[in-house]
């Protein structure tokens, strides 16, 4: 019984092999000459999936097999294009609870383990899509220290560096999580000084989750900061940045102040962020942007006072 049965699943992956490549095949190819064609956008952030328009949607049969062909397949060909077409799929809220119940979690899961580049960043994009349901955060969670891990020991400014970022910035949207990153604060800011802009985006959109939530504000304050972050406040600094630091000294400045500790320099070390947002130099720089060209960035400045 259980050798029919056996050869009844190898036969259903096979089959289901060949129907995956399809699948992929249709979801990579793109618009086909005189034909109705895909519009697909990269799978690169669960914004940019969720505005998506796909032909191919996966119901739950497809996916349960789609999940077994990735569980029990050793081809890293077959593994990237089943993680893509995973990962599009849980673009869409209902595939997302889905996935989820199925078991499909820790089937992707594994595979940011994997030694080969692009497929940890197909299966960090995977999870990434999979994290914006709350719910499924509550199993993504035990990969956090792993992602913190690969964003801050893999190369700068790669796609696994950033789709690791994008996964930490989904599971941090909400407070729940959060705590999970706070010894890894120090050295998202040296990936922040280091990277290039659209790495010191990806960054300060998680860091301006952190600092949106009073519990985090002590951690971020403490954290040691090579003094060229304020570099960042310079005028010339692309807006895209430049507004982001700002909101993120506003959202630490008003935990400050909910905090009661207005008017009461709290202690922290010297060399940490602390000292740079409310030192003289900081100050100047804000006095220089009130100025600034652009009425959103003076809008944002904050003069520092303690």
């Amino acid at each position: 019984m259980s050798g029919t049965r056996g050869a009844g699943w190898v036969a259903a992956g096979l089959v289901l092999g060949a129907g995956v490549c399809y699948c992929v095949y249709k979801l990579t190819r793109g618009p086909r000459r005189g034909g109705r064609g895909l519009r697909l956008r990269p799978s690169r952030s669960a914004e940019d999936l969720t505005n998506g328009s796909y032909d191919d949607v996966l119901n739950a049969e497809q996916l349960q097999k789609l999940l077994y062909l990735l569980k029990s397949t050793e081809d890293p060909v077959i593994i990237e294009k089943a993680l893509v077409t995973l990962g599009n799929n849980a673009a869409f809220s209902v595939n997302q609870v889905i996935i989820c119940e199925l078991g499909g979690i820790p089937i992707v899961g594994k595979k940011i383990n994997d030694s080969n580049y692009s497929i940890k960043e197909k299966a960090l994009n995977a999870l990434s899509n999979l994290s914006v349901n709350v719910e499924n955060q509550i199993k993504i969670k035990v990969y956090v220290s792993q992602v913190c891990e690969d964003v801050l020991s893999g190369p700068l400014n790669s796609p696994v560096q950033l789709a690791g970022l994008r996964l930490l910035t989904n599971m941090t949207v909400t407070n729940d999580h959060q705590h999970l990153l706070t010894n890894y604060i120090p050295d998202l800011f040296q990936v922040l000084l280091m990277g290039n802009g659209g790495t010191k985006v990806q960054v300060l959109k998680l860091l301006l989750n952190l600092s949106e939530n009073p519990a985090m504000t002590e951690g971020l304050l403490g954290a040691q900061v090579d003094s060229s972050f304020l570099s960042l406040y310079d005028s010339h600094v692309a807006k895209e940045i430049l507004l982001r630091v700002l909101t993120l000294f506003q959202n630490i400045n008003n935990c400050l102040k909910e905090e009661g500790h207005s008017g009461v320099q709290p202690t922290f070390p010297k060399g940490s962020l602390f000292f740079l947002l409310y030192g003289e130099e900081c100050a100047q720089k804000m006095r220089a942007l009130i100025n600034h060209h652009d009425a959103d960035i003076r809008e944002k400045v904050t003069i520092p006072k303690f």
